[in-house]
């Protein structure tokens, strides 16, 4: 299924699991349950966000975006990570107050029920959604799929707690495991932004990806027994997109045929190597720099 097909069932997952833990919690009681039905509505706006931001991102270039709309994903990362730090916030405040007066649970076996059974859907759909994003490299896919997990893990919690509290008759535990549950999808929202903000920052490729485009590069310039040689080599990533750009450095006897011929076996190299990189390779004669590394120099030396 494409990205957006994926986040549509989200959608609806988020909507069902809304009714099975606000249910469970009507019936129990239980503020640690209470806890894990609002990050549902977190998960619901979420989805609905990251499935508007793909749909922005899937736009092609215009006038006034001509390198493409692939960095609309990050804002649907940041924004579910923003939703998940103000329902921490919720969650902290809802289990001290049941902290300062603990109260018994009632019916906790149909409440269990119904936050496993939300968790099966959860843990199902998030499964499928992470192998998604990791073939089609949507950061907000993946955004959608670690907040789902995270979900899993907090329901995992909730019911352990519960049945703590139920054979040992401590009912403090349910507001302590509600507060666990609070830092743990504290942390998971604070990644979230984290990893959004890097993105918006151009932040460049992952180590592994970078050195595959290094080891494309020097098996080309091993091939040409020393005649071409690369540098200036930058890279970053925008949603789905990867892009590196770099010089590449030919004898000056060379025509521009030749030379254009061989920039593009280069550049069917990269994109073979990392499927979706877009290459830029500025020709250069050897020796040669561009004006803007020799403005970079001369003020460098200027700076010592």
């Amino acid at each position: 299924m494409t990205p957006r097909r994926w986040l549509q069932v989200s959608v609806v997952v988020a909507v069902l699991t809304i009714v099975l833990k606000t249910l469970a919690w009507w019936i129990t009681g239980s503020v640690s349950l209470l806890s894990d039905a609002l990050e549902s509505f977190v998960n619901l706006a979420g989805a609905m966000f990251a499935l508007a931001m793909v749909t922005v991102a899937a736009r092609p270039a215009d006038a006034e975006h001509p390198f493409g709309h692939h960095k609309a994903e990050y804002f649907s990362s940041g924004f579910e990570g923003i939703l998940i730090v103000g329902a921490a916030a919720a969650i902290f405040w809802a289990a001290i107050v049941r902290l300062a007066s603990p109260q018994p649970l009632e019916q906790l076996s149909w409440g269990l029920g119904l936050a496993v059974l939300s968790s099966v859907f959860n843990g199902l759909l998030a499964w499928g959604m992470l192998h998604a994003a990791r073939s089609r490299r949507s950061i907000a896919l993946e955004g959608d799929a670690r907040h789902l997990f995270t979900d899993v893990w907090t329901s995992a919690g909730v019911v352990l707690g519960l049945l703590l509290a139920w054979a040992t008759g401590w009912h403090w535990l349910d507001p302590v495991v509600a507060l666990l549950v609070a830092l743990n999808i504290l942390k998971e929202g604070a990644s979230l932004v984290w990893q959004a903000s890097q993105g918006l920052m151009d932040e460049a490729l992952p180590p592994q990806q970078l050195a595959t485009v290094q080891a494309a590069l020097d098996q080309f310039a091993q091939a040409s027994h020393g005649a071409v040689r690369f540098d200036g080599l930058g890279s970053r990533r925008a949603g789905s997109r990867s892009f590196v750009q770099l010089h590449m450095h030919v004898p000056q006897n060379w025509t521009l045929g030749h030379a254009a011929a061989q920039r593009a076996a280069v550049e069917a190299a990269l994109m073979a190597a990392v499927p979706g990189l877009v290459a830029v390779i500025e020709l250069l004669p050897t020796g040669a720099s561009t004006v803007f590394e020799q403005t970079e120099g001369a003020q460098d030396l200027a700076a010592l």
